[in-house]
């Protein structure tokens, strides 16, 4: 069942396959053919425009039959997991005569973040009906292998159900997903029974899950119309065009950025030249002052990492920077953090002004300057931007730190 689904996703929410390489920066094209053999040999690490994807659209299969259709597959068992939270060591097969829910995520993920309201108030419900929530974290980036970060990503969360740690993406490959965030659900029997990709669908998916508990002549005790409301998206002008559109997530690290010029179906993400030339070295880069939506520009001199933007070096005063030209009603950043006795400042400004309140996303702070920043502790996402209605925002994040290092970017379009 869920196998149909998938190429049905690979069509619905590619939103970043709008963003062609015709539109690539200056001077990245005649990069091509020099990267192309390079990049061949790291295509074990997938690009998210072809194997993995954030998903925040929502796509499922049908809804579960009150019988089991002759098309269900048994479900696949946890494989690889390399640590667990909330649970001791268990297996599917200990959940026999459960409902179960595999939800696949990762801490970063602000795509999976937005549906945890969802799978706690569902654990509350249905827990006590037979309901198994397993959260099977695989990740997406290596920081997120740390088993105390996902420790405290989950506390921090809320999350109370069985998290499982797929490391090696063991479990991930034996369900064939591809998506963040990505549900499964299991009938009493071991049968997957409905599917869905991405945010969205919570009240088609809770009455799935009413439905096979409620099999075979089983009693819940939730009963009436208990669904949350989904969240509300922001008002989007109808005439925009695509560079208007809201900012697709944006990879700072080479692995992501040449796999996007190798595979060619979305343009890379940062708008410089000179990050193409070389792997693993420090390069000076010069901020054009004019950006375009979709593209991270740059300021000073950064380590481009597999993964990552470090900057290089430590500085008096803010004058290295990240700046992007984004679209939407929110802005969150994936940083590395070193822990409380190791923190470091990161200033953050909105039109090249220190954020108003009624701007700031939850992790933003002030100082008595009026200056907003972020205090980076853990390795995480952190929110920056909320803004009341969609629009199209200059960010700026400068940081004096030589432990700065950038992930990735990612955006919302959601009323605030």
């Amino acid at each position: 069942m869920f196998l149909i689904s998938l190429s049905a996703i690979c069509f619905a929410c590619s939103s970043q396959d709008l963003i062609v390489n015709e539109n690539m920066p200056k001077g990245v094209n005649e990069k091509i053919t020099d990267l192309a053999e390079e990049v061949k040999e790291e295509k074990g690490t997938p690009d998210s425009s072809e194997t993995e994807r954030r998903v925040d659209e929502s796509v499922e299969t049908p809804a579960a039959e009150n019988k089991r259709p002759a098309s269900a597959i048994y479900r696949p068992e946890l494989t690889g997991i390399s640590g667990y939270i909330n649970v001791e060591n268990f297996l599917l097969d200990d959940l026999k005569g459960k409902v179960i829910l595999i939800d696949f995520w990762t801490y970063t993920c602000i795509n999976c973040i937005r549906t945890f309201p969802y799978l706690k108030d569902w654990h509350a419900k249905y827990a006590d009906d037979g309901l198994v929530i397993v959260g099977v974290h695989t990740p997406e980036f290596e920081f997120e292998k740390i088993l105390s970060n996902v420790a405290i990503a989950t506390r921090e969360f809320g999350l109370e159900y069985p998290i499982v740690l797929d490391n090696e993406r063991a479990t991930w490959g034996a369900y064939q997903n591809q998506y963040w965030p990505a549900k499964y659900l299991i009938d009493r029997d071991g049968y997957v029974r409905y599917t869905h990709f991405g945010e969205g669908g919570y009240e088609e998916t809770e009455s799935v899950i009413r439905d096979l508990l409620q099999e075979n002549d089983n009693v819940i005790s939730e009963s009436g119309n208990t669904f949350m409301e989904p969240r509300p998206y922001a008002e989007i002008p109808q005439d925009q065009t695509e560079v208007e559109s809201q900012t697709r997530e944006l990879y700072s690290g080479t692995i992501r950025n040449y796999n996007a010029i190798y595979i060619g179906r979305v343009s890379p993400y940062v708008a410089h030249e000179q990050f193409y030339t070389q792997r693993d070295v420090d390069v000076v880069y010069t901020d054009p002052s004019v950006h375009r939506n979709h593209f991270i520009y740059l300021n000073g001199v950064w380590l481009n990492k597999p993964e990552s933007l470090k900057h290089s070096r430590k500085t008096e005063e803010y004058q290295d920077y990240v700046a992007i030209l984004f679209y939407g009603t929110s802005a969150n950043v994936v940083l590395k953090g070193f822990g409380e006795s190791d923190s470091y400042t990161v200033m953050v400004y909105l039109d090249d002004m220190p954020l108003k309140r009624e701007f700031a996303g939850e992790d933003i702070k002030w100082a008595p300057t009026g200056n907003s920043y972020i205090e980076v502790v853990d390795s995480r996402l952190y929110r920056l931007v909320k803004s009341p209605s969609y629009g199209g925002f200059e960010l700026k994040i400068s940081s004096n730190s030589e432990q700065f290092e950038l992930f990735a970017f990612t955006f919302g379009s959601f009323q605030n």
